[in-house]
């Protein structure tokens, strides 16, 4: 089993990495293979709406100039997928928002190639916003016929500063126990 984090901060191993890292950890502790993508830096263009991946139906977006492919054959590949967003204005970084959006439509063109993945959103957040950033990840989880496991709390860690999130106990507690609940979730389904 598998599960691929997608990172969407533009800082590399800043406060999401952390809450990330946290969640892996456990899956690890069970055996369970994982792998983060870290979206910063890299190029991810929004959906164009072309309808493209609704006629060639090959599991592909027909732009190809960027990383979502790449992406998208990782999350198929993959038993589970978190995804991971900083709170940008209450939602989601753009680069996560341009992952989702594509990775979902070409997902839904293909017979919808993410039913029955396991998927769990983490949110980093300075103060506020953060859940509407989790349901915005969540929602895509939903509409994709995904299986999303509940924590001891929100999956939400506070941090501002590059590794403040290291200081938010509950929140590492919540990444914890969603790594815990994710590993248990997933070895039920591929039992």
């Amino acid at each position: 089993m598998k599960v691929v984090a997608f990172n969407g901060s533009a800082r590399k191993d800043g406060n999401t990495a952390v809450l990330i890292n946290q969640a892996l950890g456990e899956l690890k502790a069970e055996g369970i293979e994982t792998e983060m993508v870290q979206l910063s830096g890299e190029k991810i263009r929004g959906c164009t709406a072309c309808g493209k991946c609704f006629e060639n139906q090959n599991k592909k977006c027909v732009f190809d100039d960027d990383i979502l492919n790449e992406c998208l054959g990782k999350m198929l590949e993959a038993d589970g997928i978190i995804l991971a967003s900083p709170t940008y204005f209450a939602d989601v970084s753009t680069e996560l928002k341009a992952l989702i959006d594509r990775a979902g439509f070409v997902a839904r063109a293909n017979g919808n190639l993410l039913k029955h993945k396991i998927g769990a959103a983490i949110v980093a957040v300075r103060r506020a916003g953060a859940i509407h950033a989790f349901d915005t990840i969540n929602h895509f989880f939903l509409i994709s016929e995904m299986v999303i496991p509940g924590s001891s709390y929100w999956n939400v860690g506070f941090g501002l500063k590059k590794g403040e999130a290291n200081g938010d106990e509950e929140g590492l507690q919540t990444m914890a126990q969603l790594g815990k609940n994710m590993a248990w979730l997933l070895k039920k389904i591929n039992a």
